[in-house]
């Protein structure tokens, strides 16, 4: 955890940055590899292998467990997914197919789970661990991730949570309901995702959101904060710029939606944001100029946010 105060609109607020980057490979999909492989573990052919559909950071990790396991391992990715992950799996041993053809929904998830159905016909003996319908996905974080938050964060808290498969709140959820963890859970999505109910349509960036809902929420019960690209990216900038610290695509949006939520509500002091990665994988995209330009975004101050202190590292 890396707590930075704020001076929002004359007020100091405290903004709480879980930093999943900080696991060996990189995010918070550490966690989920391990559990969706263990899952399936008495079904892998050593031979023949798994399979997933990614936008990066799974792949990654996946590559890494499944080398550690000595399983081959085929990630299915798209053209938004960085050259960064792309050659970080292959390093780790990993066949990376990728799929050029966009879907009806307006992105390639659809045409990536399409391909892997297809590999399963062609290829008896695989398995597809399946991030989007696999209870191991929302248990990692019932059991890995949010008991560790409830370390971090002992008391009462409003936790800000992107939003992809909806694998995470579903879990952090669970536990709320299991444990009675005084939490406000906010999940974090961006225009143009079906993820919680809306039409899906032409999204930027990888990590956050979907083509098609999660089968792991209820958009009627779901509390739901949804931000653009150039929000994101704004919010990705600053934090680097004003804190020094780097995050992600899917972290940009929740840190955006944090900020909105303070400049809203006075009543507000503190809020933490689970922050999936960091800022290394996305070097040629968020941070690089030409590729900002190149697709249109112009980058935003964050509403008078002012960070005038960012303080030391805690929990685990």
């Amino acid at each position: 955890m890396v707590d930075v105060s704020l001076d929002v609109n004359g007020k100091t607020r405290r903004l709480r940055l879980k930093l999943e980057s900080k696991n060996p490979f990189g995010s918070l999909k550490d966690r989920i590899a391990v559990s969706l492989i263990e899952h399936v573990a008495d079904r892998i052919d050593k031979d023949i292998g798994v399979i997933e559909s990614t936008s990066g950071n799974l792949g990654v990790a996946m590559s890494a467990e499944c080398a550690a396991r000595g399983v081959p391992f085929t990630a299915v990715v798209d053209p938004r997914t960085s050259v960064f992950f792309i050659d970080r799996m292959r390093g780790l041993g990993a066949r990376v197919q990728v799929i050029e053809e966009p879907d009806a929904a307006g992105g390639f998830l659809l045409n990536r789970i399409r391909y892997v159905k297809e590999q399963l016909n062609i290829r008896p003996g695989l398995v597809w661990t399946n991030q989007y319908r696999s209870e191991a996905n929302p248990n990692a974080h019932f059991e890995s991730t949010a008991p560790e938050l409830m370390r971090q964060v002992p008391g009462p808290a409003t936790v800000l949570v992107p939003v992809s498969t909806g694998g995470t709140l579903a879990g952090l959820t669970r536990f709320v309901d299991a444990t009675g963890a005084d939490w406000r859970l906010v999940g974090v999505d961006v225009h143009g995702s079906a993820a919680l109910g809306r039409t899906s349509g032409r999204r930027l960036l990888s990590g956050i959101g979907a083509s098609c809902p999660s089968s792991f929420l209820d958009p009627a019960t779901a509390t739901v904060q949804y931000v653009d690209a150039a929000e994101a990216v704004s919010a990705c900038l600053w934090l680097s710029e004003e804190a020094g610290i780097g995050v992600g695509g899917s972290s940009g949006a929740t840190v955006a939606a944090a900020l909105r939520m303070f400049r809203q509500d006075p009543e507000i002091d503190e809020l933490v944001c689970l922050c999936p990665d960091g800022a290394d994988r996305y070097r040629t995209t968020i941070y690089h100029a030409d590729w900002r330009t190149a697709q249109g975004i112009t980058t935003a101050g964050m509403g008078g946010a002012v960070v005038y202190r960012a303080l030391g590292e805690s929990g685990e």
